[in-house]
């Protein structure tokens, strides 16, 4: 019975690196018969084989690089940020019923407004220096994280609660060995969430105005039609959210280490 129920997880280990292979591999053969086939100029729509060779000039000139590694300091630093931010004000949102009544119609109404909407205001408040780009990446991580953070702590059941009370344990031990253990399931789902975003709001702060980073690429490759290097710089903003996301899911695996072991 052990066996059957082992082999299908074997079985889609082995199958899903061959199904990303082959997905990825049909998408780049759709890609190349349309632009070879429709007759579109390079300019609207490039060829696979065009990207790459923009791809490879544009890491051989070296400005790929500088301008990824300028968006992923904004991202880090705006993830880091945001995410300290949402999870001390999700604490006491979660801890308190009066502040959650306080806080709550300037959260909800604060997220009623677009991150694209504020972000040329951002820029002239505050320059288009890097600062303004990690506050717009903050302000794009911040809530997601905030709702798991406030969804988690209230997850923890009362009973361990009062069981530790029972015990004369003190409010720091309550916290970082039940609350925060209890609750790093819910709140590592909110970072996944904010880790895609974070690179999302780093891109549109430099869209908005800046003269560095993988959105000022785009909208200079835009303006002078190298459509190639604009799927360059998109493609790598994609590699960036990927592997951000495959970091807090690297992080979760090695945190919940425990609870797989419960469930075996």
């Amino acid at each position: 019975m052990t066996d059957r129920l082992v082999r299908p997880a074997r079985l889609k280990k082995t199958w899903l690196p061959w199904t990303v292979v082959l997905s990825l591999f049909a998408f780049l053969l759709v890609w190349a018969l349309v632009s070879r086939l429709g007759g579109l100029p390079a300019f609207i729509l490039p060829s696979p084989w065009q990207v790459a060779l923009r791809f490879h000039k544009a890491v051989w000139e070296g400005n790929l690089l500088l301008h990824t590694a300028v968006t992923l300091s904004e991202v880090l630093l705006g993830l880091l940020c945001g995410t300290a931010a949402a999870v001390a004000l999700g604490y006491a949102i979660a801890k308190s019923r009066m502040f959650e009544r306080l806080a709550s119609p300037y959260l909800v109404a604060s997220q009623a407004i677009p991150v694209v909407a504020i972000a040329p205001l951002l820029v002239i408040w505050f320059g288009p220096g890097m600062f303004s780009k990690v506050l717009i990446c903050s302000l794009t991580v911040f809530f997601p994280v905030l709702v798991n953070t406030v969804v988690g702590v209230r997850s923890v059941p009362g009973s361990l609660r009062d069981l530790m009370l029972s015990l004369r344990a003190t409010r720091p031990q309550i916290l970082t060995r039940l609350e925060i253990p209890a609750s790093l399931p819910i709140l590592l789902g909110g970072l996944r969430v904010g880790a895609t975003l974070s690179v999302i709001g780093a891109v549109v702060g430099e869209l908005v105005g800046a003269d560095r980073g993988l959105g000022f690429l785009v909208n200079s490759a835009r303006g002078q039609y190298d459509t190639a290097l604009v799927f360059v710089a998109v493609f790598t903003l994609v590699l960036l959210a990927m592997a951000l996301y495959g970091l807090v899911a690297l992080l979760e695996k090695k945190l919940l280490v425990w609870q797989e072991i419960h469930g075996s």
